[in-house]
C-alpha cells in the first residue's frame, strides 16, 4: 500500500504541475488494492486494506518526504509499547535450535497454508544472523554476535534484563522502538507465536547459539 501510493503522487507530479494530495494517493491506491485483490483460503484482502494509525502516518510521512514528526513519533512509539504482551510465564528464552529454523524459514501465511500452518520469521531476509549464512538482507543491521556484543553471558541474570526484555519487545512489536520501523511487527500482527518468538530470542542471546560463537 505505501509503495502504491508513492508511485501514484510521484508519477501524477512528474507528469503535471499539480498532483494528488497524499490523502488522493491514498484513496487511489485503497480502490486499486481493492479491485485487484481477493480473500483466498487464509490469505485475507484486510491484511492490505486494513491500515490503522501508525501505518497511516508512516505512509504518509514516506510518500511526501517529509519525516515523521517527533512529538507524534513518540506518541505512536507509545502506543504500539502498549501492545506488547510479555511472556505468560515470565520465561523470555527457548530453543536456540528451533528459534534457527523459524529465523531461516519465510513461509506461511499464504493462500495454500492453513490456519494451523507455522509460519517462519524469514529473519535472513534482512538480517545477517550467523557468519555462515552467505545470502542474507541488509535492510536490517547485522544480528551476528548479538547478545555477545551486548554482554549477556547468562540471560537469565538481572544485568541482561534490559537487553532481553528490549529484545523481546522489538521482535513482538517494532514499531514500539522505531515509529516507521520496516521490521515487522511479529507478534502484534501473529506472525510468530510466543513460543516462537521465545525460540527467536534464544538465537540471539544464548550463548550456546551460534549467534554468539
Amino acid at each position: 500500500m505505501k509503495n502504491i501510493s508513492a508511485v501514484l503522487l510521484f508519477a501524477a507530479l512528474a507528469g503535471c504541475a499539480t498532483g494528488p494530495s497524499p490523502a488522493e494517493a491514498d484513496r487511489i491506491a485503497a480502490d486499486m488494492v481493492k479491485s485487484a485483490f481477493r480473500s483466498e483460503g487464509i490469505a485475507k484482502v484486510e491484511r492490505v486494506t486494513a491500515i490503522d494509525e501508525t501505518l497511516k502516518a508512516c505512509n504518509e510521512a514516506d510518500v511526501t518526504g517529509k519525516p515523521l514528526d517527533k512529538d507524534l513519533a513518540k506518541r505512536i512509539e507509545e502506543a504500539n509499547l502498549k501492545t506488547v504482551k510479555w511472556p505468560s510465564d515470565g520465561k523470555f528464552l527457548g530453543d536456540w535450535k528451533e528459534g534457527e529454523q523459524i529465523a531461516q524459514s519465510g513461509r506461511g501465511l499464504t493462500w495454500t497454508d492453513t490456519a494451523s500452518t507455522s509460519n517462519g520469521g524469514n529473519c535472513y531476509n534482512c538480517h545477517q544472523i550467523s557468519k555462515e549464512e552467505i545470502s542474507f538482507g541488509t535492510i536490517g543491521p547485522s544480528l551476528y554476535n548479538y547478545g555477545k556484543l551486548r554482554g549477556v553471558a547468562d540471560p537469565n541474570s538481572a544485568a541482561a534484563k534490559p537487553i532481553v526484555e528490549y529484545t523481546w519487545g522489538k521482535i513482538w512489536n517494532a514499531k514500539a522502538y522505531n515509529a516507521c520501523s520496516n521490521m515487522p511487527r511479529a507478534g502484534h500482527m501473529g506472525n510468530l507465536t510466543e513460543a516462537q518468538i521465545r525460540h527467536v530470542m534464544a538465537l540471539l542471546l544464548d550463548p550456546a547459539s551460534p549467534v554468539n560463537k
